[in-house]
């Protein structure tokens, strides 16, 4: 999970919980510490390859955009694959088009206010827990 906003973070794996995921959760407050975690010391990403991942992912990032990690991430080979979600405040079409086109592959925008964020996170917990991602080759 990349996101910069504690409280949303917390709030998202709480619901994510709740729907009876219980893989580990990784929490990253910035993209250059995930860019690190994802692609490994060398930079390949190959330190990845195989493993199932699924990544959160805002697009108001304090360090770089969302949109960055998305394409160096679908551009990796052994990345590539990996399910993006946007998680984000951005609801302007372009964007979201964009991430789209990029290879995301579910876009949802965080309500402004507290209990439309909660319930849209709950319903992505939901869909995590009948979601089936594909083993990576």
């Amino acid at each position: 999970m990349i996101e910069d906003d504690e409280g949303h973070a917390r709030l998202i794996e709480r619901n994510i919980r709740r729907a009876g995921v219980n893989n580990v959760i990784e929490s990253f407050r910035d993209g250059t510490s995930a860019l690190a975690a994802l692609f490994g010391p060398d930079g390949s990403g190959e330190i990845n390859a195989g493993r199932p991942l699924l990544i959160l992912l805002d697009l108001n990032l304090p360090d770089m955009t969302g949109i960055d990690i998305l394409q160096k991430v679908k551009s990796n080979p052994h990345l590539r694959r990996s399910p993006v979600v946007i998680l984000t405040t951005t609801d302007d079409q372009r964007e979201i088009q964009r991430c789209y086109d990029l290879g995301c592959n579910v876009y949802i925008t965080k309500p402004v206010n507290y209990e439309g964020f909660a319930n849209a996170i709950r319903q992505l917990g939901l869909f995590f827990s009948v979601m089936q991602v594909p083993e990576s080759a």
